[in-house]
């Protein structure tokens, strides 16, 4: 049996002979199966750390841990199983993108799998970096805060010399998006298999001063190209156009995407012993030129018609933009889509001096993260411990580095009650920046001269930062009531948690019992501090009697209008259709569970059994409206303690049936559980019969 994380993790996806390859990104493990079908994604998400799990095309499993995924990984591949690759044939563990061929190849991606591999260049080709850019968004936040309260000049403004001390911590976030498009091409090249140190030289050339100073020599001309105004300059009579490539990002994925396939090529062609001379040589040689002259001004070009796009509409109406972009938001992020725009925010920045998007854009986070809140609330009344991890974690994540994927993978992607509650709020975000906007007479909307994640340490990076920071906090609280509100489970999902808590706190006392035994039952019962100790040792050799909790007529489990409860799903029992309003303790023992809505009680009895009452069903809506709930975890009860007293009349009038089932959940421990008799049936009296094992 796993015992840690990492192995549980190992062995939920197939163990190590089912594992091809294993990287990770910024916040989960991405696994490449040999056969993803056997993978059970409930267990995944069961395992303690694990935030979420995300099945994909082409037997690929990814496994949501947040920001502890790099030490998770590398237990995983500590693990003395892992060794040679986690199960890789005899020749060595294939690279990823080898893996990916030969699953193209096969067709089992499906028709789809082109568009699973685009996102997955996109996403893999920004996500090292996250550190970087989320460190350098903090710094740029830290010059904003400054220029905010007077302490130095507007500091990215026209003409602005600031003092050598400031300029020295501008040059701490400038250091990052200058050369962005390097990190970039290192990461794209790396994802296509081709040598990252070359697409990162390639890229190096259209950056150097050299490059750029060719617009200064003589035959430099400046011609108009799609109403823009250009610099080029004839290279072997070739015109080569000049551009400031600092920021950008298309040229180097456009880049990357050609320099795989082509080092694939030349490693074909040119024999083996001199692949580190001449594959290199070769790709350079062709990739050089190639990205100066045809490849670089198509990414800046195509990049400027995105942008131009999502310009004209915000121009048209930041009212509509406003709304638009929290509310698709949602959507795209969990395809990967976001990663084309965030290229066009640096490109906004590069080209206007700001950028239009990343305001609207933090009414969705902010909601999102209000939905996670509203999660972590009711996770904290629920004692659901591991919810409480999750959305610690993600929250954490959220608030203080603007991440949403371990709010989106770990919870709100597992509960669909959560997105249509998140919307709103994202609306409501929407809503305000745009009316404000207008009310304020602002051209372009909030907007960003830098760009930053959007959390609460970079609200000062936002203009105007009162409109921003209602608009990102009402759409933080709007989400926050609505889960709090109504719940973000459905009936089923909150039965299955307290199933799950009564059965964990139910077994504990049984364990500890089995200790003792070799001591009388009388002395065994002594040290543990009490009876019901030592009635578990004797629970497989006597009949057990279980009294009925209510007055009413005792009915099969059949006639309960729940699939879960009338299957037997969770044990056997019988149900009482309730004639009074009060729920007594059906025997003597501990209450292992109390739910504070009163709607069910977890109760072990000395006898070891392990019994469910449940007051009526889908009752747990009512949110403990009509209970007066009268014991807690941890009490001892006597045949007739009273558990719950509840108000008829409210149940009756939200519509929901009042049948009660008493259930055994542990019946596996003995033999037959039988109903005494139906019919009428007074509280205190028989009511089941628990046959020992033969």
């Amino acid at each position: 049996m796993a015992n840690s994380p990492a192995a549980a993790i190992v062995e939920a996806v197939g163990g190590p002979g089912n594992i091809e390859s294993l990287t990770h990104c910024a916040t989960r493990l991405r696994f490449q199966l040999r056969d993803g079908g056997v993978v059970e994604k409930a267990t995944v998400e069961a395992i303690p750390g694990v935030l979420g799990a995300v099945p994909q095309a082409g037997d690929r499993f990814q496994v949501v841990i947040g920001g502890a995924v790099q030490s998770v990984y590398n237990d995983i591949m500590a693990l003395p199983a892992m060794a040679g690759g986690g199960g890789a044939p005899s020749g060595g563990a294939q690279s990823d993108a080898d893996l990916k061929k030969a699953a193209r190849e096969s067709g089992v991606r499906g028709k789809v799998a082109w568009i699973d591999t685009l996102f997955e260049f996109l996403s893999d080709s920004f996500r090292p970096i996250l550190g970087a850019l989320l460190g350098a968004s903090l710094f740029i936040t830290f010059m904003a805060l400054m220029a905010t309260l007077g302490v130095i000049p507007a500091w990215n403004a026209p003409g602005v010399v600031l003092p050598p001390s400031w300029q020295f911590i501008n040059l701490m976030w400038q250091c990052v998006f200058v050369f962005l498009p390097l990190m970039v091409a290192y990461n794209a090249s790396q994802k296509v298999g081709a040598d990252p140190w070359v697409g990162f030289a390639v890229m190096a050339v259209v950056m150097l001063p050299g490059f750029t100073a060719l617009a200064t020599q003589d035959g430099a001309q400046n011609i108009v190209f799609l109403g823009s105004e250009v610099t080029t300059i004839p290279i072997f009579g070739i015109p080569l156009t000049i551009f400031n490539y600092s920021s950008q990002v298309f040229p180097p994925l456009l880049m990357a995407a050609v320099l795989g396939p082509l080092t694939k090529l030349l490693k074909r062609v040119i024999p083996e012993n001199i692949h580190l001379i001449f594959v290199p040589f070769l790709a350079m040689l062709i990739m050089i030129p190639l990205t100066a002259f045809l490849l670089g001004p198509i990414g800046v070009y195509v990049g400027a018609g995105l942008a131009n796009i999502l310009s004209a509409i915000n121009a048209f109406s930041p009212f509509i933009f406003a709304i638009i972009i929290p509310l698709v938001y949602p959507f795209m992020v969990p395809l990967g889509l976001h990663w084309p725009i965030n290229a066009i925010m640096l490109l906004n920045i590069q080209t206007l001096g700001y950028d239009f998007i990343q305001g609207p854009m933090g009414a969705w986070n902010f909601a999102c993260f209000g939905a996670t809140a509203g999660v972590l609330v009711i996770a904290w009344r629920q004692r659901d411990k591991a919810m409480k991890q999750t959305a610690t974690g993600a929250l954490a994540a959220g608030l203080l580095g603007g991440i949403s994927e371990p709010s989106l993978y770990g919870i709100h992607l597992r509960f669909k009650r959560i997105y249509p509650r998140m919307l709103v709020g994202c609306l409501v975000g929407g809503l305000i920046i745009g009316f404000g906007s207008m009310f304020l007479g602002l051209e372009h909307g909030v907007t960003t001269q830098a760009f930053v994640f959007t959390s609460l340490l970079t609200i000062p990076a936002f203009e105007p930062i009162g409109l921003y920071a209602v608009a990102v906090l009402a759409a933080f609280a709007t989400s926050m009531i609505l889960i709090l509100l109504t719940g973000y489970q459905t009936a089923e999902q909150k039965e299955e948690l307290f199933a799950r808590q009564a059965a964990e706190a139910g077994t504990a006392p049984v364990a500890a019992a089995a200790a003792p035994a070799p001591a009388p039952a009388p002395v065994a019962a002594a040290a543990v501090g009490g009876a019901a100790t030592a009635a578990v040792a004797t629970a497989t050799r006597t009949v057990v009697e279980v009294y009925s909790p209510l007055d009413g007529v005792a009915v099969p489990l059949s006639e309960v209008p729940d699939p879960v409860f009338g299957t037997g799903v969770m044990g056997p029992g019988v149900a009482i259709q309730p004639s009074g309003n009060t729920v007594f303790s059906p025997g003597a023992g501990t209450i292992a569970a109390a739910q504070p809505t009163g709607h069910a009680f977890g109760v072990v009895l000395d006898d070891g059994v392990e019994l469910l009452i449940h007051v009526g069903i889908d009752t747990v809506n009512l949110n403990g409206e009509g209970f007066d709930v009268k014991v807690k975890a941890g009490d001892r009860v006597e045949v007739g303690t009273p558990l719950v007293v509840f108000d008829r009349a409210v149940i009756e009038a939200a519509g929901y049936p009042l049948i009660t089932p008493v259930i055994v959940l542990n019946a596996e421990q003995f033999g037959s559980v039988d109903p005494v008799s139906l019919g009428e049936v007074a509280a205190g009296a028989p009511l089941l019969s628990i046959q020992p094992k033969a």
